[in-house]
């Protein structure tokens, strides 16, 4: 199912032992457009602390009480690395935070999370936790005189861009929806208010043909005539994939569960 993102902020997030914090932001990366971390406020139990927890950790949400457990305990969360919400977090300080976990680094492979289409993929058994990592701390001491890479977005950052079809704006970024099973973002919700009469539509990460953060500019493979006549978003409608198909078939494009086969059936059986 699709959620929106800005609906996750406030969430609680639960360890096994106790409440963690709250929902506070995510962080997804700009390369294959999927959510990486959530960031949990931690409130006075951490002095005001902010953490990265990743979706492999999740267990399964409670989303009618706006419940996400992970399946970690407040200590390790306690002793995770730091991170500083001002500042860009790199791929380094992402080795550093996998290794003392445990899990596999996700961009090491073809798939969304690297050796699998699905976050819950990734846990791995003791044995292998232990050679995991050592590989993090030789990747770690090998980038540490390298210029560190940063890919890593803040949706809130996100929020607001401007977007441009192939022959000029059409509206400005309000949200992003995420499937909640593999959580990539599969699209954009588009305000076009300040262009065409209020009018919201959704565009796939997958037409973006450039992105110039520095100039707060998402770019479209689209034109404003298609986007004018495209069907609206509604937000309190649920996006079915009925609708879905309409969609894409109004823009001539393939839908991602026909370029991600595999994630199309177990979507199929969790429905």
């Amino acid at each position: 199912m699709l959620r929106v993102v800005t609906e996750l902020m406030g969430y609680s997030i639960r360890a096994t032992d106790g409440l963690i914090g709250k929902v506070d932001d995510v962080y997804f990366d700009d390369h294959k457009w999927t959510v990486r971390y959530l960031v949990a406020d931690t409130g006075g139990w951490l002095s005001d602390r902010k953490v990265l927890i990743t979706p492999i950790s999740l267990g399964q949400p409670d989303w009618l009480n706006k419940m996400l457990p992970v399946a970690l305990t407040k200590r390790q969360v306690e002793n995770s690395p730091s991170i500083d919400t001002h500042k860009p977090v790199s791929r380094q300080h992402e080795a550093e935070y996998m290794g003392y976990y445990g899990y596999p680094f996700y961009w090491s492979g073809d798939s969304l999370w690297g050796m699998g289409a699905y976050p819950g993929h990734l846990t791995l058994p003791e044995a292998i936790k232990t050679d995991l990592k050592k590989a993090t701390r030789k990747k770690k001491a090998a980038d540490a005189g390298g210029r560190p890479d940063h890919h890593l977005r803040s949706s809130s950052e996100v929020s607001g861009h401007h977007v441009q079809a192939k022959d000029g704006e059409i509206g400005h970024v309000s949200d992003l929806l995420i499937d909640d099973l593999t959580w990539a973002i599969r699209y954009l919700v588009v305000n076009t208010s300040n262009w065409w009469m209020g009018h919201k539509v959704i565009v796939s990460p997958s037409w973006i043909t450039d992105v110039s953060w520095s100039d707060a500019k998402v770019h479209v493979n689209v034109t404003q005539k298609a986007v004018q006549k495209a069907p609206a978003y509604d937000a309190e409608a649920v996006l079915d994939r009925q609708r879905e198909e309409a969609i894409h078939e109004h823009y001539g494009r393939q839908p991602y569960w026909a370029m991600e086969p595999i994630t199309h059936l177990m979507d199929l059986e969790r429905s």
